[in-house]
């Protein structure tokens, strides 16, 4: 199995990178998966849960955008920001659920509105990501 070849990388490092047999993320438009033989695909990532399966086993990285690239099995995911779901701080992620909720909920001016919908997605994707894992 491992027909596909998937890299995920931030600025800083490679978070995760493997031979798996399936590939399902969250894009701009909406959920995609990719098996082998998989036509060519670039596309914009939302912020989101990626997982990748390998012989029956799950691994989910929360994926902050980014973009994906796939031609020839070979999976890229350029990302500012990714996290296995085995690193997440669930509790750390739960807080900030909370915070942006309120701030949701209180209604400032509209960058506050923004920062806390954006805020509320990244905690929603990590808790997601860790609930899938475990």
């Amino acid at each position: 199995m491992g027909d596909i070849h998937l890299k995920v990388i931030t600025h800083e490092k490679v978070v995760y990178e493997d031979d798996i047999d399936e590939l399902y993320v969250k894009s701009k438009d909406g959920q995609l998966g990719i098996l082998k033989d998989h036509l060519p695909v670039i596309c914009s990532l939302d912020i989101g849960v990626t997982k990748a399966v390998k012989n029956g086993d799950s691994q989910c990285i929360t994926t902050i955008g980014g973009i994906l690239q796939f031609s020839n099995n070979q999976a890229t995911i350029l990302t500012d920001n990714a996290e296995l779901d085995c690193d997440i701080d669930v509790a750390r992620a739960i807080q900030a659920k909370e915070r942006a909720m309120q701030r949701l909920r209180a209604k400032g001016d509209n960058l506050d509105l923004a920062r806390a919908q954006i805020a509320l997605a990244k905690a929603i994707a990590r808790i997601s990501a860790h609930d899938k894992h475990v």
